[in-house]
């Protein structure tokens, strides 16, 4: 990225790599095969790891911005690399549906002075037709309650606003994402409330990458842990005779159910534990109420897929991993990704190794792994 795609690169924090994108990938590529040699021959991969690119500008989903207070009015601003804020009038890597409201639910705020007072911040996220706002603020949102559904209305818009112990919905705080996997049309509900993947053409191709890669495995029943709103456990349930899917966010666990119902996914059930909390639960160490409508003994689990925080996963966690036969693990950070293999070596070997650009002009990179025993 540079100055002609974003005036603010160079004073931004968010974006950091002044390199056009084939550098960026042949960057992104030469770290990952240092990060990973050595595990990669003890683990006998002898492929090279598949690079999916991203778009340059327009890929985020989801943007957070501080709002910065000066004498002309409030403005988007985004940390400096030295932490102060910077001031920025439009953001080259978010969606078009955000880009578009942005200046428009500024200009609104800076118009009204009840809207303007004490607001601090400033988050989006947009599916695959909506957007939604949701605007922070360091007062009781309920004396504003008439301004913020005047705004709502005026701009057409989903919109939530938060304050301390306070949250008001104005439209609907769900959106609707629509993903193209093995030629089919998924439907899910997504929210911010919880974890959403925030390049959505990234996620689509993980999805297929998954899809494409387990569609000639041997399979029987799929064990995932970290399941979200049932992003990865909705698309692959068709390949598997069971699924059974944990995330300990209670409104996640919601989502992902009504997110089966409606793509009519019937061999997929859902259960509100912990990854640690699971891995007890199979080795018979402790019982869950939450449980009861299960029966663990009925599944014959080849397969675990892990989508963890960006810790990685607790020894618990990768010691159950390692007595399946297949592992698929999805990692936003290669560094635990890295430590992680270290463990998981000792019993399998990988088999595929790829790279998902959620980020140009970032450091950052997604990767997923298939293992076999």
């Amino acid at each position: 990225m540079n100055t002609a795609l974003c005036s603010s690169f160079g004073s931004c924090a968010s974006c950091v790599l002044g390199l056009d994108y084939t550098s960026q990938k042949e960057l992104k590529i030469a770290r990952t095969k240092e990060l990973f040699s050595s595990i990669w021959q003890a683990c006998g991969f002898n492929s090279e790891c598949c690079f999916f690119e991203t778009n340059e500008s327009g890929f985020r989903s989801r943007a957070e911005f501080r709002l910065w207070h000066d004498e002309s009015g409030v403005h988007y601003a985004m940390n400096g690399a030295d932490k102060k804020p910077v001031i920025i009038e439009t953001c080259a890597i978010v969606d078009a549906k955000i880009s578009a409201l942005m200046p428009r639910i500024l200009e609104k705020i800076n118009g009204n002075s009840s809207l303007k007072e004490r607001i601090f911040g400033c988050e989006f996220v947009a599916s695959s037709d909506e957007v939604l706002a949701i605007l922070l603020y360091h007062k009781d949102i309920e004396s504003i309650k008439a301004e913020l559904k005047n705004l709502a209305n005026e701009l057409k818009i989903n919109l939530i606003a938060r304050s301390k112990g306070k949250k008001l919905v104005f439209g609907s705080e769900i959106l609707n994402q629509k993903i193209k996997v093995n030629s089919k049309i998924l439907n899910y509900k997504i929210s911010p409330d919880g974890f959403i993947q925030p390049n959505a053409s990234a996620n689509e191709k993980m999805l297929n990458f998954v899809y494409s890669k387990l569609a000639n495995h041997n399979k029987k029943d799929l064990c995932e842990l970290y399941c979200g709103h049932g992003n990865f456990s909705v698309a692959l349930a068709p390949l598997f005779r069971k699924v059974l899917a944990t995330e300990i966010n209670k409104a996640s666990t919601a989502l992902a159910k009504q997110n089966a119902e409606q793509n009519g996914v019937k061999n997929l059930e859902f259960a509100r534990l912990s990854a640690d909390e699971f891995a007890k639960a199979l080795r018979a160490e402790r019982e869950f109420k939450r449980l009861k409508h299960l029966e663990l003994s009925s599944y014959d689990f080849s397969h675990i897929l892990v989508d963890p925080p960006r810790a990685g996963c607790d020894e618990s966690v990768l010691n159950l991993m390692m007595e399946f036969q297949n592992i698929i693990y999805i990692s936003c950070s290669q560094a635990s990704l890295r430590r992680d293999l270290d463990l998981l070596a000792k019993t399998h070997k990988i088999t595929d190794f790829a790279l998902f650009d959620q980020f140009a002009h970032t450091n950052h990179i997604e990767s997923i792994v298939l293992l076999k025993k």
